[in-house]
């Protein structure tokens, strides 16, 4: 017996030293994967959405079959390899990627509606309105289905149009067929290259149009036969407005208007002081329905419902309480969504908390990374396009980063296994050690998408949220779901009086902390590999469970190290040529600019770090002008702007850089580059990047691409011609929110 142990040991042997040897790298990731086999799950939506973002990154369309082709093959090899363990996560890999390209291309042709080709009007337009939305200012925004419009064709007729109307009409509400004139444009696209895409998000609402109302805005019955009625999306809609007038007849001013931003999700008649001050102290998240105020109903709803069986032995002792709670919980949570208009922040808010409340009617934990997982690979799956919503990326990042810390301080918890402590001063110092370290937790975790996306910093959040953040949850939101539970009866006026103060007192800090010295930093923008970077360093430290996700740390060093490596244009020149913008010696932007020009300059500075006044920058002080043009130097090389043909000829022969405000004229022979309005109407605005006299040019066509939001085709004439519909085309600021 002994003989043949030692015999079947030394086969063992051979056989080992026989097999072929993988690298030792390659072993140790092997064996690191295996060990965190439990977690691969959560790698699935990160997967799936890079299959996504290689969608949206190409140059041109791509076909359906050619889009759709690859999962096929995927799941062959899937098929074909059909092994467990680390040998699978490649074909298993295969296939989510190539399920999140296909999944894109899909929902681009499932909202693939006619899109304004030019700006048009003023014309004759009827329709369903979807949508009204009050301004700050006066007038309305409204969301109109459309069912006739005048010039064109019913088959080029955009499935609905946004316009901003200059008088408000309360007669007006969602599902009621009018009619107006307006003059409408396609929805613009980038302000510079690489900036913000109106267009592509325009695209994924079936919002083919945008404009501004000519006319009154009048109820037109004829129209309602010729569009899709509502049904029940214009009884919802007509209940948010009942609920909204209701909120500002008992909260006038802008303590009524966040009150109703809070229960109704309409923010639009908050002034831009106050969004601005919640901006700077890191508190906006707090007007946008989202994580936050979801949790803190439906919980709410959870405790309350708990509380109150808790409270009746035969149930609480026979039935199972807690599960019956979690399910009320849901339905108040869908009811809340439903009310505060279904944004898309709310939606995806509302999807993670029934994930949760889900774990628990199937004894699972609540609280984990799996659950924020299936949530995030669920809204994926639905709407591709949140991939690349700041809001989408925003929350959960925060969310990631919060479980991921929780499970960790949870884990710690456990080895420690000491008595609980007990006391009001300690559970105090835990509540408001939590919203510290939440708060902090959360900003790192999103403040690169933000310095991405919007190049700023609030360098007092966590002062502001230490002192708002209670407020919010112990004053603000339990009045308004009092005030929602006592609306019915006619007597929702007190809690409202007491959401207002909680309100008055998170206003009061905002712009308390606003107005410190130093509040907002403001970032030049970063390059996107660097963000990219960041985000793979980060997601390795967050969802893996052992000691290798510190590996990490490299990946994010390396993108901090590379985020001020960004590139600036040295020369800028707007959509319709009227703005023209050159850096000077101490690399600061100085504008030419023309009428209705202070948006786009202002996305400009806010892209380049620069907290400067438009005002200040439309000076032209690198620039010396006559009554023919102006000519600037900048790093040598001379750019001319030629406001009449008559300069053309002589700018054209001599300047380095040519930029026309008309078309080019005949006999202009250049010595450099010229760029007329011709070209920056058909390709957008120009980025010009100058290196050793060469001149590098980049359009926002380049970036784009030619893709079903950014055809080529299209008219690139600016709707931003008219300061009045500035605030219509801006990303919404609820994007912003954790």
């Amino acid at each position: 017996m002994a003989a043949t142990g030692e015999a079947d040991a030394g086969s063992a042997r051979l056989s080992r030293r026989d097999a072929p040897r993988r690298p030792p790298l390659i072993g140790v990731l092997a064996r690191n994967l295996e060990a965190e086999q439990e977690r691969w799950f959560l790698w699935l939506p990160v997967v799936f959405g890079v299959g996504i973002a290689a969608y949206f990154a190409l140059p041109v369309e791509p076909p359906l079959l050619v889009a759709a082709s690859p999962v096929a093959a995927a799941l062959v090899v899937r098929w074909v390899a059909g092994r467990s363990g680390v040998a699978a996560l490649v074909p298993a890999v295969l296939v989510a990627l190539t399920s999140g390209f296909a999944a894109a291309k899909l929902r681009t042709e499932a909202v693939r509606a006619p899109v304004l080709q030019r700006q048009i009007g003023p014309v004759d337009v009827r329709g369903v309105v979807e949508l009204v939305e009050p301004r700050a200012t006066k007038g309305q925004r409204l969301t109109i289905r459309v069912g006739m419009m005048e010039r064109l064709e019913a088959q080029d007729w955009p499935l609905r149009v946004r316009v901003r109307t200059m008088t408000e009409n309360h007669e007006i509400k969602p599902g009621d067929p009018v009619r107006l004139k307006a003059t409408l444009s396609p929805p613009p696209g980038p302000s510079l290259p690489g900036d913000y895409d109106f267009a592509r998000a325009a695209w994924f609402q079936g919002l083919g149009a945008v404009g501004y109302a000519t006319t009154p805005v009048a109820r037109d019955d004829e129209a309602g036969t010729k569009a899709r009625g509502l049904g029940v999306g214009a009884t919802i809609e007509r209940a948010r407005q009942a609920i909204g007038r209701r909120i500002l007849a008992a909260l006038p001013g802008q303590t009524g208007a966040i009150a109703n931003a809070l229960i109704t999700g309409e923010r639009g008649g908050i002034a831009e002081a106050t969004n601005q001050a919640f901006r700077d102290s890191g508190l906006f998240h707090i007007l946008s329905i989202s994580g936050l105020h979801m949790v803190i109903m439906a919980g709410a709803v959870f405790a309350s419902i708990r509380l109150l069986l808790a409270a009746i032995p035969s149930i609480a002792l026979n039935f199972p309480i807690k599960k019956w709670a979690a399910a009320a919980a849901m339905v108040g949570a869908l009811c809340y969504l439903l009310i505060s208009g279904s944004a898309f922040a709310t939606v995806r808010s509302y999807v993670m908390i029934s994930i949760m409340f889900l774990a628990v009617l199937l004894d699972r934990p609540a609280v984990a990374l799996r659950n924020v997982a299936l949530a995030a690979l669920g809204i994926l799956v639905i709407w591709p396009e949140s991939l690349l919503d700041p809001g989408f990326q925003m929350s959960f990042a925060a969310v990631v980063s919060l479980v991921s810390a929780y499970e960790w301080l949870r884990a710690r918890a456990v080895e420690r296994a000491g008595p609980p402590r007990r006391g009001l001063i300690v559970h105090a110092l835990v509540f408001f050690g939590g919203i510290i370290t939440s708060t902090l937790v959360a900003s790192l975790a999103v403040a690169p998408f933000g310095i991405y996306h919007f190049h700023n910093t609030q360098q007092f959040a966590i002062l502001a949220n230490l002192i708002a953040i209670p407020i919010c949850n112990i004053v603000v939101m339990p009045a308004a779901l009092g005030a929602l539970v006592a609306m019915p009866l006619g007597v929702e006026a007190l809690p409202l009086h007491i959401m207002g103060w909680g309100i008055e007192a998170m206003v009061w800090c905002a712009t308390a902390v606003a107005r410190l010295p130093g509040a907002v930093g403001r970032v030049p923008a970063i390059p996107t590999y660097a963000l990219a970077l960041i985000i793979v360093g980060g997601l390795w430290c967050t969802l893996w469970g052992t000691r290798w996700r510190l590996l990490g740390l490299v990946p994010i060093v390396l993108g901090l190290m590379l985020a001020p490596t960004a590139k600036r244009p040295d020369v800028l020149i707007g959509r319709d040529a009227a703005l023209v913008a050159v850096r000077d010696a101490s690399g600061a932007l100085s504008a030419l600019s023309g009428r209705g020009s202070s948006f786009e300059l202002g996305r400009w500075l806010e892209h380049d770090g620069d907290g400067r006044a438009v005002a200040e920058v439309a000076k032209a002080q690198a620039f010396r002008c006559d009554a023919l043009g102006c000519i600037a130097r900048v790093k040598g090389a001379l750019v001319a702007v030629a406001t009449s043909p008559a300069a053309a000829r002589d700018d054209c022969g001599v300047a380095g850089i040519v930029v026309l405000k008309f078309s080019r004229p005949r006999g202009c022979a250049p010595s450099g580059v010229v760029i007329d309005v011709d070209d920056v109407g058909a390709r957008g605005a120009h980025a010009l990047y100058l290196d050793r006299g060469r001149v590098r040019i980049e359009t926002v066509a380049d970036i784009r691409g030619d893709r079903p939001w950014a055809s080529r085709r299209h008219s690139e004439e600016s709707t931003m011609s008219s300061p009045r519909l500035a605030d219509e085309y801006l990303p919404a600021r609820g994007h912003r929110a954790q």
